[in-house]
């Protein structure tokens, strides 16, 4: 079995053991089978030997045994990318693990000696600290080689039907994401049934985006692969690498273009919908001071028709139009633009820069889309002092300048939060991903007019997401940041802002709340390796039934998605 996406052009090598950290496919249908009994990995005291070990050399150990597979500068092939960017999320615990058990159903065999493989307890150790070194020199990603590295799916008879192979109603069709071994499922939203599985690209980060008519999803992986899934006929159509570290992907309001946001390279990608490479964007200063920058998020402003990109080192906020009738682009000081002063450049394809006095890292849109609230996290303060708390700040993209502060403390999640009428005024309510000295957690409850703090409630504990529906009175939140209280789902009545309700999954990590289109019911992960989908009613927060699943870290509803309903991310 090819360990790419699906297999359909990569070759089988079987000469070489493949260290396939993470693409574990288990199968098409179902949860993978029961494991047999394996060695242990190593322990923390095999890495302090191996530290201790001058005789050890991971760097030929990894030619030997996984070059082959994941490329001579861990850029991966046929396996993932082995990089410190791709890796941030797999536990040392875990890494240890595969590469001494190996994963079943895929290639990736077990190296450990006791599992009849070829590297001792400190071999292992010594490679799985030097995979999560950096590279250097830092592997080079340029236009060509994505260009290269595009291929197409299957071609479609000419005859083909337009229209699903499936029964459901398309637009209340539910993708989950299942992390643990690496696939998508398919969930119709009105029998609450799994219509279809399949393999997927290593750790799909970022959330799937979809074309306007709701028949085809981009997802993007870590690795930077972007891949364009028909949902109808339930294929491949394209897949290209946009980079080799990537962060999420955003799709135009007209379906027309696709723009991926890297870390490495430090760029931004953009194609067209067939995922043809039309142009890469540097991610630096307008004046070339300060270096390159890693690209902390892009999405789509549909409203204006631009994408918005954020810097994660660089205080800059981009928009660049895909309005062929944007206006031009003034990037100095001009006394009267409208006369034609200064030097412009058109508008349409071209980057509109804001500047900020810091960076932002995530973000989101106030209902208009003429503002952005973006959280900036802690750094260095000049002169080496000690890291600043996190704020929030708030970014007109029309006057393009920071208009407001936010009394955010801790460590505001903006880009999972969501707008809601309360008392005659629309506030923005975010988690945060920082908990008080207690251990709590708190959300922040912002009145959108007047910038000014409306509410906090507290919660058992830190979290991720906030989710809700127009449909509902009642917003969701976890507390999966929490070491104590990552089993709970807390939920708030919107018009009291107080909490009137939880569930629990004890022992187990409960997130991500998404809706049905009608806001019937709240689809929420229980985040395990046998995890599941849980259905509540969203009225009276009782279980209705579970889907198992391999940890399904996010859902998404194709409806609430394209109609860019209020209580979910767009």
């Amino acid at each position: 079995m090819s360990l790419s996406l699906f297999p359909f052009k990569w070759p089988v090598r079987r000469a070489f053991p493949v260290l396939a950290l993470g693409l574990a496919l288990v199968g098409l249908t179902g949860v993978g089978p029961a494991r047999a009994q394996a060695p242990a990995a190593p322990t923390a005291s095999a890495v302090d030997a191996a530290s201790a070990t001058a005789t050890l050399d991971p760097a030929a150990i990894y030619q030997a045994r996984c070059a082959a597979c994941h490329g001579a500068q861990r850029t991966g092939g046929m396996g993932p990318a082995l990089l410190p960017e791709s890796l941030e999320r797999l536990r040392p615990a875990e890494l240890l693990s595969v590469i001494t058990r190996g994963r079943q159903a895929t290639q990736m065999a077990g190296f450990g000696a006791a599992a009849g493989g070829p590297l001792q307890p400190a071999e292992i150790a010594a490679l799985a600290a030097w995979v999560r070194s950096p590279v250097v020199p830092a592997p080079q990603w340029t236009d060509a080689d994505v260009r290269a590295s595009r291929v197409d799916g299957p071609p479609a008879p000419p005859d083909e039907p337009a229209r699903p192979v499936w029964q459901a109603d398309p637009m209340n069709l539910f993708i989950v994401v299942e992390g643990g071994d690496h696939h998508v499922s398919l969930v119709d939203g009105d029998k609450l049934e799994v219509i279809h599985r399949f393999p997927s690209r290593f750790a799909l980060h970022g959330g799937p985006k979809f074309s306007p008519d709701g028949r085809y999803v981009y997802f993007g992986s870590r690795d930077g692969w972007i891949t364009k899934y028909d949902l109808w006929r339930l294929r491949v159509v394209a897949e290209v690498r946009a980079g080799l570290n990537m962060r999420n992907v955003a799709v135009s309001g007209d379906g027309h273009w696709v723009m991926a946001a890297n870390y490495l390279p430090r760029t931004v990608m953009l194609f067209d919908e067939q995922l043809n490479l039309v142009r890469s964007y540097p991610a630096t200063a307008l004046d070339g001071q300060g270096g390159s920058s890693r690209v902390s998020a892009v999405y789509d402003a549909e409203p204006r028709k631009s994408f918005v990109v954020a810097l994660k080192d660089l205080p800059e906020l981009w928009e660049i139009s895909y309005d062929p009738k944007a206006e031009p682009i003034y990037d100095g000081y001009v006394h009267d633009y409208k006369m034609g002063e200064g030097i412009a450049k058109p508008g349409y394809l071209n980057i509109r820069r804001t500047r900020l006095d810091q960076p932002l890292d995530d973000f989101f849109f106030d209902p208009s889309y003429r503002d952005v609230i973006g959280a900036t996290r802690p750094h260095p303060a000049a002169g080496g002092a000690a890291a600043q708390a996190a704020t929030a700040q708030v970014v007109n993209l029309d006057v393009r300048r920071k208009i407001a502060d936010l009394p955010l403390a801790g460590m505001p999640h903006l880009g999972s939060g969501i707008t809601f009428e309360h008392q005659g005024r629309r506030v923005l309510a975010s988690p945060n991903l920082q908990g008080g000295p207690d251990g709590t957690g708190r959300i922040d409850v912002i009145d959108l007019a007047t910038w000014k703090p409306v509410a906090q409630i507290a919660v058992p504990g830190p979290g991720f997401f906030l989710r809700s529906h127009e449909k509902t009175p009642y917003a969701w939140t976890d507390s999966m940041m929490s070491p104590t209280a990552h089993d709970t789902l807390t939920i708030l009545d919107k018009r009291t802002l107080k909490v009137v309700g939880q569930v629990r999954e004890p022992g187990k990590t409960l997130a991500h709340v998404e809706f049905t289109r009608d806001g019937r019911y709240a689809l929420a992960s229980l985040w395990e390796m046998d995890g599941a989908v849980i259905v509540y009613d969203a009225a009276t927060f009782r279980e209705v039934k579970r889907l198992p699943m391999s940890k399904p870290v996010g859902k998404y509803n194709l409806y609430n998605k394209l109609t860019r309903s209020e209580g979910t991310s767009h």
